[in-house]
């Protein structure tokens, strides 16, 4: 089972509307639509950091690994509270963890997650060390 590791911190939270076309046959939001709201969550968070991870910057982060486990359905209407976690960072890599509930039930979470993501320069496809800019960067809270 996953358990955020005890040391993670909180550094980003973002609320993703449930669409309808979010949802299934079976009526509930669809399992790969819960990789998106992370996916969203992590590019909305390296934004607001001020970090470009498109090909053109040159360098940037990419995930290795991603994966979800689901606790409780979501259904329409309702809106994503996704809280990111940042766990621990390594030479190049980071561990990042999303916890998923409704806004309008924040306690109960309904989706657990995260990604491991890489810096990498692009051109050469290989790991680069995280830069000091980044790594302070990525260990600073952005929740206003």
């Amino acid at each position: 089972m996953f358990e955020r590791s005890a040391d993670s911190l909180l550094v980003f939270q973002l609320e993703v509307p449930i669409r309808w076309g979010d949802m299934d046959a079976m009526g509930h939001v669809n399992n790969t639509v819960y990789f998106r709201y992370m996916e969203q969550t992590r590019i909305s968070w390296f934004e607001a950091m001020g970090l470009d991870s498109r090909p053109e910057a040159g360098e940037g982060m990419v995930v290795v690994n991603a994966y979800c486990t689901f606790a409780r359905q979501f259904e329409y209407p309702g809106t994503v509270l996704c809280r990111h976690y940042v766990g621990r960072l390594g030479t190049s890599s980071f561990e990042t963890y999303v916890e998923m509930s409704r806004t309008d039930d924040p306690d109960t979470v309904c989706a657990y997650g995260g990604a491991k993501g890489v810096w990498v320069d692009y051109a050469q496809q290989k790991s680069r060390p995280l830069p000091p800019q980044v790594r302070e960067a990525i260990l600073t809270p952005r929740l206003g």
